[in-house]
């Protein structure tokens, strides 16, 4: 018999909210990386090449899963999961104003060590924060829960990349990082103010259990071949979303639109359809279910892929742009919703730290191949061809969708 699902329950509850914490927790330590440190650089005169290395601090996100064990394994205080929160939330409070005591041009390896430190400990909450919302969500609710977040985490952007700039203008960077810093303090209340939540079996109870266990987990659970294939669905599922997007600010340059162009409708056509893609993807899910949200939005995400192929015919249009990158952030919101609760769903309750560190970090793993390798294959291809060959590289994630979350499947669907 079928449950019926109350979708005001799902969405007015207490799990939702803690879900907009943990979002913007987690977002705002990146955004402070990717955004914020490069324009303080910039300001003070540091070279673009210099800039450039540092994308480097974001390999802690792509190797997270190496330390993700001692977070299943050890539990401070707090509890295992309130404890490691606290310890990296108040590291990002304390470290992240220090980079308003150094100054680019004499302090810049001072600088590169205190990025990498804010990396680790930032790459660390996501950890904890994926594992604690794991075992917060109910099976229905993990869809629009995890696209809750996604989206909280989306806006946390807006403050390194708008209000901070803006700062900025008026205050000596000392005190524009003291002011970012400080919201992280949202994130530290939640986790001061919510349960730890319960776990049925313990934890494990050796560091090695932590780490091997979770394997053993994972492939005697889905068998060696079905757990190969789970990892390259979750490899090639938004592969040609972030080939096409990996050098979109130089494809629109190269188009002819001006950087203010690019930057008032990237932001406004960009940022909001894709949260509202996010959090119509979570509600559609809870009557969908996870596979054949995974099929639809990944349709929709691969198609909007065609738009940028479209944009590279017409040239400077400004209506276009605005409906290229509206369509494609739709696409990724929507996409990024199903795939984010599969991730979760594909995870044990005992090893969520684990496992969700792996599997994040493997879908990391595009994005890095994407930005080393997408220049050479536009200088070889063009820009329409590359496109429609990231369409095409889009195919297989979601072939593999018949193995792994076919239509009618009953083993993922919520």
């Amino acid at each position: 018999m079928t449950k019926t699902i109350n979708l005001r329950e799902v969405l007015l509850n207490k799990r939702m909210l803690i879900c907009i914490f943990t979002g913007f927790s987690s977002g705002l330590p990146l955004y402070i990386l990717i955004s914020l440190l490069p324009a303080w650089l910039r300001s003070e005169g540091v070279n673009l090449k210099a800039i450039g290395l540092f994308a480097l601090i974001q390999l802690p996100f792509t190797w997270k899963f190496i330390w993700a064990p001692l977070f299943d394994r050890y539990t401070p205080p707090l509890g295992r999961r309130r404890g490691w929160l606290l310890i990296s939330q108040l590291a990002l409070l304390l470290s992240i104003p220090a980079f308003g005591a150094l100054h680019p041009q004499l302090n810049i390896w001072t600088i590169a060590y205190l990025a990498a430190v804010v990396a680790f400990f930032s790459a660390s909450q996501d950890v904890v924060l994926d594992a604690y919302r794991r075992e917060l969500l109910l099976d229905n609710e993990l869809g629009l829960g995890n696209a809750v977040h996604v989206n909280a985490y989306k806006i946390a952007g807006l403050i390194p990349g708008s209000l901070s700039l803006i700062l900025a203008d008026f205050l000596p960077w000392s005190s524009v990082f003291f002011i970012t810093a400080l919201f992280m303090l949202p994130g530290l209340a939640m986790t001061l103010l919510v349960r730890e939540p319960l776990l049925k079996n313990g934890a494990p109870k050796t560091l090695r259990a932590a780490i091997v266990e979770p394997f053993n987990e994972f492939i005697g659970r889905n068998g060696v071949a079905s757990a190969l294939t789970i990892l390259a669905f979750i490899f090639f599922y938004k592969l040609g979303d972030s080939m096409a997007t990996a050098l979109a600010t130089p494809f629109y340059l190269d188009m002819g639109f001006s950087k203010t162009e690019i930057g008032l409708v990237a932001k406004n056509a960009g940022l909001w359809p894709s949260v509202i893609g996010g959090m119509l993807g979570g509600i559609w899910m809870i009557k969908l279910g996870i596979n054949r949200a995974l099929w639809l939005f990944g349709a929709v995400q691969m198609l909007a892929i065609l738009g940028f192929a479209w944009l590279a015919t017409v040239g400077h249009s400004l209506p276009w742009l605005a409906v290229v990158i509206g369509v494609e952030a739709l696409g990724v919101g929507l996409g990024t919703a199903a795939f984010v609760a599969y991730i979760a769903h594909t995870t044990h309750p005992l090893y969520t730290a684990t496992q969700f560190a792996l599997f994040t970090s493997l879908a990391a793993v595009p994005r890095t191949v994407a930005n080393a390798a997408t220049g050479y294959l536009i200088e070889w291809l063009g820009w329409v061809v590359f496109f429609l060959f990231c369409f095409v590289i889009a195919i297989p994630g979601m072939l593999l969708l018949l193995k792994v979350a076919p239509w009618n499947g009953k083993n993922k669907v919520l």
